[in-house]
């Protein structure tokens, strides 16, 4: 059974790399209208910005998923602020292809065994990421990035901890997403920039898809 239990993370976590591979940023949406999610993530994909994470912060967010996964050719949607076994059965039902959470709990982590939804688990210190390598863990959710120790603090694990790879989120902008991207040990950052609530709000998609074509400029170096 722990071998199974073994191989299944093993198989969702290259799937969350792939995810981590399409593009060097993956937005943080934060939705209040649903109806805006359809034309906001078709200028996403127009940008070069497949993976598109929509917080469970909103009670528009469930349904934002379900829209996006169902009309938007080439978009990767996925949840964020997962929390519990609820929020993971939800996006599941919902059409989500990976899910976000900020932190970890014990249960978090035993309902994640038992669903095919691949998890992207939040770690903010190193005895967290350890702990989290334990179970199998090798692509994490650096949160809250900056608040947390920023680059530096980041690009000091790579070292002991070269085996992880780190989609660093929290305080990060388009004039500090390169100082990540740089480092050995970042796969890619996570940033709202992309879908600023003032555009969504006026639905302004050519303003976000010329916001996602500057994120999907940038490249891991």
């Amino acid at each position: 059974m722990e071998l199974t239990v073994s191989n299944a993370i093993e198989t969702k976590q290259a799937q969350v790399e792939t995810t981590m591979r399409l593009a060097a940023v993956i937005p943080v949406v934060i939705i209040d209208d649903a109806k805006a999610a359809v034309p906001m993530a078709r200028a996403l994909v127009a940008g070069g910005i497949p993976a598109i994470e929509v917080t469970l912060r909103t009670p528009a967010a469930l349904d934002a998923i379900r829209a996006i996964a169902a009309e938007v050719e080439g978009a990767v949607i996925g949840v964020g602020t997962v929390l519990s076994e609820k929020d993971l059965k939800a996006a599941e039902q919902a059409g989500a292809r990976f899910a976000v959470s900020p932190g970890v709990s014990p249960r978090l982590l035993d309902a994640a065994d038992d669903s095919a939804l691949p998890l992207l688990p939040g770690a903010a210190t190193a005895s967290e990421a350890m702990s989290l390598l334990e179970r199998g863990y090798r692509f994490l959710k650096f949160f809250p990035a900056v608040p947390a120790g920023g680059a530096k603090l980041l690009g000091a694990w790579a070292s002991p901890l070269p085996q992880i790879r780190f989609c660093p989120t929290g305080g990060i902008s388009l004039s500090n997403a390169q100082d990540f991207l740089t480092l050995p040990n970042v796969l890619c950052v996570g940033g709202s920039w992309l879908t600023p609530a003032d555009k969504l709000k006026s639905g302004d998609w050519a303003g976000i898809e010329l916001l996602a074509r500057e994120a999907a400029a940038l490249r891991k170096v």
